[in-house]
């Protein structure tokens, strides 16, 4: 199925007219045409790219709140991606209460997502891409990664469902994260065999820890147009620390600046005249490699699941270097052209569209591959596990509905005095009124260690996790960041000063109004443990049990700590 650009704007009028509840005149969704505005994106240059990333094995349109606190330290106040809200939208001019604003902000979620729709799915994503490749047959299709991930068909097909949509959706080239926790030898059988002759899995960072040779190709060339471009792929550097370590034991993983600048040394001197980095490092640690790293014209980033409505252009020795990130969830899709003259870049266009299942016909083919896998998992996806009366989401630097809910269960059903979730990014939202299915609820929790724990830890260990875990968030450099969220706690209240030095950031923890005692021991529950051999029911049958007995969820309180010396900053409003 292929469209040419004027059949493709006959479709696309036909469905922004159709169906949708509208209740104001200035909305863009409420306009004839609303589907051309929005998508009508005219050629530029001779090179482009399309991308998308993070998309967490969400192939079916949903739901997704961003988030109302993303703080930036450092250097990093004020600048993108850390805005948010009102702050976001005065930044880059976008005009609320239009359909730009309910994608790049959490502003009137709820009655926006009422009135736009869902967003993201594989098959409407599908149609965006070859709308756009019918003026731009030459652009190749980047995946970030976090592909496998993050559904209950991936992981129950192990990731096969998103390795064959990918294949369909045309993907040249990707770079990995949360691809390695079904393993390093789940991961190379898919390069070796799925992939060989299709798709491009590239990561310069990742070497053997014996002999420190390349594991996957460390970057790939194309011609467009009679120009050679070159993509280096830059895989999550911290895989082993984020991730358990047993599943990647044999390979090393970092940064490693001083290799990305000698692949890009070595890409030049094979002719390429633009150089993109299809990067997981997250967009804080992508800005500062970009500023270190010459002869790069563009990291298309992931990891942090910012949604970039422009890029950031960042100087560096070697001229300046775009840094983008495009969302998640399967919710944008990013373009890039750029005019390469005289053997480098003289301009370039850039934007992230948004993919309102509304607004976009849903592809054929790939619907019906949605179709055929989740076919025989179609009754217990669908599963009602209870309503919700709340607004459930999960995305922002502390806890959101979603890990309250989590948090509360494991310490109800585990007997614990408090608890700890995982601070990630992934998990689709759900508006008032919603039915909590078996699907909904494994978006929060799809992963191949999900063991629930309980252990007795001291006030000080309490701390010291505490404290650990904020500074992978919120240390100056970012370096030492690992571009997540903070642990999600229950029960314990506490307050977090983001500015202060290390093992200074977490005070005044609190259990039932009493201060948490620095040699008492306290009952934690837990989940998602790094730790090889972690042994207890998985998290899914935790949650489904609370669930169907609860039946209705209501008067969630999101333990949101007390944040210190944060007044003024443009990236948390609470």
């Amino acid at each position: 199925m292929s469209f040419s650009r004027r059949e493709f704007m006959q479709v696309l009028a036909v469905a922004s007219a159709g169906g949708m509840a509208l209740d104001h005149k200035d909305v863009l969704a409420a306009k004839p045409g609303a589907g051309q505005a929005l998508y009508d994106l005219p050629k530029f240059g001779n090179v482009s790219f399309l991308h998308f990333t993070d998309c967490h094995a969400q192939l079916m349109p949903i739901h997704f709140r961003e988030p109302n606190v993303n703080l930036g330290v450092g250097e990093a106040v004020g600048r993108p991606p850390h805005i948010v809200g009102e702050a976001m939208l005065k930044h880059y001019g976008i005009r609320p209460g239009t359909a730009q604003a309910h994608a790049f902000t959490y502003l009137n979620f709820e009655k926006a997502a009422r009135t736009y729709g869902k967003v993201g799915g594989f098959a409407h994503l599908a149609t965006l891409v070859k709308m756009l490749k019918a003026d731009r047959p030459h652009a190749l299709l980047l995946d970030g990664g976090d592909t496998w991930q993050g559904s209950a068909t991936s992981l129950w097909t192990n990731g096969q469902d998103m390795i064959d949509a990918c294949k369909l959706l045309g993907v040249n080239m990707m770079t990995p994260h949360w691809e390695f926790t079904f393993g390093a030898q789940r991961v190379q059988e898919v390069v070796e065999k799925d992939f060989k002759g299709h798709i491009e899995f590239l990561a310069q960072n990742i070497k053997t820890t014996d002999f420190e040779d390349q594991v996957f190709k460390p970057y790939a060339l194309r011609e467009m147009n009679g120009v050679k471009v070159a993509v280096i792929g830059q895989a999550f550097p911290y895989t082993p620390i984020a991730n358990p370590r047993y599943m990647v034991p044999d390979w090393t993983f970092g940064i490693q600046d001083e290799h990305m600048q000698k692949m890009v040394d070595q890409a030049r001197g094979e002719g390429a005249q633009a150089v993109v980095v299809l990067s997981h490092n997250g967009m804080d640690v992508d800005i500062k490699m970009a500023s270190r790293v010459r002869g790069i014209d563009a990291v298309l980033g992931g990891h942090t699941h910012d949604g970039m409505p422009a890029p950031v252009i960042v100087k560096n020795a070697g001229g300046q270097t775009l840094v983008t990130n495009a969302g998640s969830n399967g919710k944008f899709l990013a373009v890039l052209d750029f005019d390469v003259r005289g053997g480098k870049v003289q301009d370039f266009r850039y934007k992230l569209l948004p993919v309102f299942a509304n607004l976009l016909p849903a592809d054929a083919a790939m619907q019906a591959l949605i179709d055929k896998v989740r076919a025989p998992y179609k009754d217990k996806l669908e599963e009602q596990l209870a309503v919700t009366e709340d607004l459930l989401y999960r995305r922002g630097n502390f806890n959101g509905s979603w890990d309250q809910l989590i948090c509360e269960a494991l310490m109800e059903v585990k007997g614990a005095d408090m608890s700890f979730s995982p601070g990630v990014r992934w998990g689709t939202s759900l508006l008032p009124g919603e039915a909590i299915t078996y699907e909904r609820m494994m978006d929060q929790m799809a992963l191949t260690y999900p063991a629930t724990t309980l252990n007795e830890f001291t006030g000080t260990q309490i701390k010291e996790i505490m404290e650990d875990v904020c500074d992978n968030i919120f240390n100056p450099d970012p370096y030492y960041q690992q571009g997540g969220d903070m642990v999600r706690v229950g029960g314990m209240t506490y307050s977090c000063t983001p500015n202060a030095p290390v093992g200074q950031r977490i005070n005044n923890m609190m259990l039932k109004g009493k201060p948490i005692e620095a040699d008492k021991k306290y009952k934690v529950a837990g989940w998602a443990s790094v730790q090889q051999g972690a042994q207890g029911e998985p998290i899914w049958d935790v949650v489904s049990g609370y669930l169907r007995n609860k039946k209705v969820i209501k008067g969630v309180k999101v333990n949101t700590p007390a944040l210190v010396g944060m007044q003024g900053n443009p990236g948390m409003v609470v």
